[in-house]
């Protein structure tokens, strides 16, 4: 039995909060949120306790938290909770500035205490059948890798104008997801964006349609693509192309449910967003945390694969500004 605090009672904190609550290898203790009213109600809910910060971290019981809190405050939760000894799980990024990040993960390797990041995509049923199909060499050696992510809409601009932008907000998941089916770093990065959806975005400095091509020194390219806007749903595919054959991930419907008729045939529409899209992910991502706090055995997304995504992701802003790709 893990006993948790979590920090930050939001969207993600109520789902990672859920997920902890119904685990029967975890005990949720704590709850801590700057708003009260939201910390009160998450606590009643997984019958938990409110805390501060200090309180949890003081708490000899508790050997793990969950970080899903404001992304400007994950870079000091994270050393707070090391210098504590205690895991730690926490949503991406680390920080927005690659310094703060290596800082703080320098100090979390100074601790010896476990980081994992949520780059839940790698949990995804789907996502774990590829990667597991392609390792097996179900298509040969990959060549070609093509990703596209797309959200059903445009977040605020008030999310916008925090969130470090379109690459290291959104593009990040994709660029974990990339390096992880690649097998290798990319080495030069180059991308093309527009703001096509929303003038605030323009305004607000941001883009919010976007293609990135990531190569490798072995010649293995991968193109990803974005947008803020997807009438239809959440759009998440992925295709492998390999030396011997393609694998394909391709979204998943709001229902399987195919109506024919004499006027054609209409399948459902992709589910609404990441909440009902990953949710099996975050289920077993916890699992993956959980079992490797029990055995030792780590092989969750790091600290140094969130260096690395923000790393492709500073890369690709830097690219958009020069209008050259960046070599890594």
């Amino acid at each position: 039995m893990h006993t948790f605090a979590l920090f930050g009672c939001g969207r993600i904190g109520q789902i990672h909060g859920a997920n902890v609550a119904a685990n029967q290898k975890c005990h949720l203790k704590y709850v801590v949120d700057v708003y009260q009213p939201a910390a009160e109600a998450a606590a009643s809910k997984f019958n938990a306790s409110v805390a501060t910060i200090e309180e949890a971290l003081a708490d000899a019981e508790v050997d793990a938290v969950l970080i899903c809190t404001a992304t400007e405050t994950h870079a000091d939760l994270i050393v707070q909770s090391a210098h504590a000894g205690k895991a730690i799980f926490c949503e991406k990024p680390v920080d927005l500035n690659i310094d703060r990040v290596r800082q703080c993960l320098a100090v979390v390797k100074e601790c010896d205490v476990p980081l994992m990041m949520g780059f839940n995509r790698r949990f995804d049923p789907n996502f774990a059948h590829l990667k597991n199909a392609l390792d097996q060499g179900a298509v040969g050696d990959l060549e070609m890798l093509t990703i596209a992510s797309r959200d059903p809409s445009a977040p605020p601009v008030s999310y916008i104008q925090s969130s470090g932008g379109l690459f290291r907000d959104m593009t990040i998941h994709d660029f974990d997801i990339a390096r992880w089916l690649l097998g290798e770093e990319p080495v030069t990065v180059y991308a093309s964006a527009s703001s096509l959806v929303s003038p605030e975005i323009k305004e607000a400095g941001d883009v919010d349609t976007a293609v990135v091509t990531l190569t490798c020194a072995s010649g293995k390219v991968a193109v990803i693509t974005n947008s803020r806007r997807a009438s239809y749903g959440y759009d998440q595919r992925v295709e492998v192309h390999g030396s011997k054959g393609m694998l394909e991930i391709k979204n998943v419907p709001e229902s399987t449910v195919v109506v024919s008729t004499d006027a054609g045939v209409q399948a459902q529409k992709p589910m609404h967003f990441f909440l009902e899209r990953y949710a099996a992910a975050y289920k077993s991502e916890l699992e993956c945390f959980v079992e490797g706090l029990a055995s030792g055995n780590h092989t969750f997304p790091s600290g140094n694969d969130g260096e690395k995504a923000l790393l492709l992701a500073d890369a690709a802003v830097a690219s958009l500004q020069s209008g050259q790709a960046v070599a890594l």
